[in-house]
């Protein structure tokens, strides 16, 4: 028992640090994001082929590009508009999700049956072939790659707010609310979504390192923006072509692409262990 007990908090202490480094690193990314006028040094379109693929240096911390561009200055202002796209793209899966998973777990019926048959067909099919169907639908651009990452996670985060909803409609006080009078509308807003809201917010999470993902696939190749402006997936297709000369150009964006998706995914398994007791 005892060892039993010491290596329980080994676990959680392990499990601790990890869920607060995780969030310090999303914070740090965060703000440099945010601040990226303010400590960066140079315009991130401006193109100086004099000092291509220079190695990092006191100028330039990261070095340059093929076309001289400085990677420091992109990389913060690419990293703007790659999780801007993935945080649109996760607006849209929450938002459609939730009202799906919602309504479909607490009426049931033939409303549920047809929801759910449409979300299985969704989900026999790869994420990333579902969005490279929608974006040669609708084209390219970073307002279509939102739409598709977007609509291609609804499925599975359908799923989860239906499973959490289902949990918790035969509990004792939503029987208690329907006998009182209370609409359906109101027993869906005050009683089951509060208590479906812990499994929501840390599968969210998750979403959110998998649009990342998948935006970045989009960029790299070339469904996204113009390729002038700076993306994490497009830097990192740029830079693949000079690995030996020039390791650093898709270093940059290729560990910026994992630090990010690592710490937002040390995140959420921090919330799903703080809202499940289970675990």
């Amino acid at each position: 028992m005892r060892l039993e007990s010491y290596l329980g908090r080994r676990r959680r202490l392990a499990w601790f640090r990890g869920a607060v480094l995780g969030g310090l690193l999303l914070v740090t990314i965060g703000l440099l994001l945010l601040l990226a006028p303010w400590v960066t040094r140079h315009d991130p379109l401006a193109m100086d082929p004099a000092n291509r693929l220079l190695a990092p240096n006191a100028d330039h911390w990261l070095g340059t590009d093929p076309f001289g561009r400085d990677l420091w200055s992109r990389l913060l202002f690419g990293g703007r508009r790659t999780l801007g796209v993935a945080g649109a793209a996760l607006a849209i899966t929450v938002g459609a999700g939730t009202v799906l998973g919602l309504l479909t777990g607490f009426y049931g019926g033939l409303l549920d049956e047809v929801v759910m048959r449409v979300v299985d067909v969704m989900l026999s099919f790869p994420g990333l072939l579902l969005i490279l169907v929608f974006v040669a639908m609708l084209g390219a651009g970073s307002r279509t790659l939102a739409v598709a990452v977007g609509v291609a996670g609804i499925p599975a985060f359908t799923r989860v707010v239906r499973s959490a909803v289902l949990a918790v409609r035969g509990e004792p006080y939503i029987e208690a609310a329907q006998s009182l009078g209370g609409s359906n509308a109101r027993i869906i807003v005050r009683h089951i979504l509060p208590n479906a809201l812990g499994a929501m917010i840390a599968f969210a999470t998750v979403q959110f390192g998998w649009a990342i993902l998948n935006a970045s696939a989009m960029s790299f190749l070339g469904l996204g923006e113009s390729p002038t402006i700076p993306e994490w997936g497009s830097m990192l297709n740029l830079g693949r072509g000079y690995l030996r000369d020039a390791p650093w150009a898709s270093a940059a964006p290729g560990l910026a692409i994992t630090l990010t998706v690592l710490a937002v995914n040390v995140l959420g398994d921090a919330l799903q262990k703080v809202f499940d007791p289970t675990r």
